[in-house]
């Protein structure tokens, strides 16, 4: 899953540990999220939505070629 972590951080110039002590994680957590080796769990993402006061999927969003398959699974649905 992709996210936009690490913009949102910068933006408030938090470092990844002061995001894991918002957050009550670690910062490691914090550099796994990031790096998209780790989705957070729904209660996690939920906190993180709301510490920066956004929904959760304006902050976390499917892989390219997921959204890809999602967006022609639609189309697809539409026309029926």
């Amino acid at each position: 899953m992709r996210n936009r972590l690490k913009v949102l951080r910068a933006e408030r110039d938090w470092s990844q540990g002061d995001l894991a002590e918002q957050l009550g994680v670690s910062r490691q957590t914090v550099n796994a999220l990031e790096t998209g080796k780790y989705d957070p769990s729904l209660p996690l993402a939920f906190r993180i939505a709301r510490l920066f006061h956004l929904p959760i999927e304006a902050i976390f969003f499917p892989p390219a070629d997921d959204a890809a398959t999602e967006s022609a699974t639609t189309a697809s649905s539409a026309t029926r």
